[in-house]
């Protein structure tokens, strides 16, 4: 059975590893067979064929018929994805249970004792970090703003800007809420109804820097995007945070300069 590489890598979003997927799929397309069959057509051992199987039914891929030889029987996909989105619920749930148990608990006590303990004795030149893939960079701007006291200053792209206001919005809202004094610096011709929102709640200035990307929080530190946006995947944008006084501080100026300039 030739089955092109890129169709099986498709179905990794089923939870199947490299040999159920090829069991599954030598199995659709028999409708019934042996596993000593499937294990000829598939190219998957036949050592491992008989565990890879029972793992298979276990999941509700395959139903095991009754008699000899053994055989197995496909389920249709279509129920096959229903009952693979109902356990993905019901681990996401009992997940998010167990988390939200956890908030109170005496472990969380223990593990942020340990940290603060930790964090007292991290040289300040230490307090650094780079990013790869601009959802891992929007998660530290994330927690930057929720733990921000003061201040919240932003220079974004056109494109930047858009994105801020799909992931960062929310948080940048309740920051506003409780006080914190959030500056948005974005270029000529970013999107008007956008700028709108950002308006509410924050002081937006349009500028002449139609590319940097930054953002400083409390005066004290810094997250630099090191990429042109228009130019590159999100997956391989980059950045980096630093907490460092006087790095933050030339920054601060730059900000300052463009903000009284627009």
């Amino acid at each position: 059975m030739i089955v092109q590489k890129d169709f099986l890598n498709k179905l990794k979003d089923f939870g199947l590893n490299s040999y159920e997927r090829k069991l599954w799929i030598a199995l659709l397309s028999r409708g019934v067979s042996t596993a000593g069959e499937l294990s000829d057509i598939s190219d998957v051992p036949r050592s491992r064929a008989y565990d890879v199987l029972e793992s298979l039914e276990k999941k509700g891929f395959i139903i095991v018929k009754i008699g000899k030889p053994i055989k197995y029987l496909a389920v249709h996909p279509r129920e096959v994805v229903e009952r693979v989105k109902k356990k993905i619920v019901e681990e996401a749930e009992q997940k998010n249970k167990s988390l939200s148990e956890l908030k109170d608990s005496e472990i969380l006590e223990q593990l942020n004792v340990l940290h603060e303990e930790g964090v007292k004795l991290v040289d300040p030149t230490d307090k650094s970090g780079a990013f790869r893939g601009r959802d891992k960079v929007y998660e530290h701007l994330l927690l930057m703003i929720k733990n921000s006291k003061k201040s919240v200053t932003f220079m974004t792209s056109k494109d930047g800007l858009v994105r801020k206001s799909e992931v960062l919005l929310n948080q940048l809202k309740k920051a506003a809420k409780s006080g914190i004094n959030v500056k948005i610096s974005v270029p000529s011709g970013s999107d008007e109804e956008v700028i709108k929102n950002f308006s509410k709640f924050a002081s937006v200035k349009i500028g002449k820097n139609n590319n940097a990307r930054f953002c400083i929080i409390d005066g004290k530190e810094l997250l630099l995007f090191l990429t042109d946006d228009k130019k590159i995947h999100k997956s391989y944008d980059c950045a980096i945070w630093i907490e460092a006084p006087y790095f933050v501080d030339y920054f601060n100026g730059l900000f300052d300069k463009e903000w009284k300039n627009s």
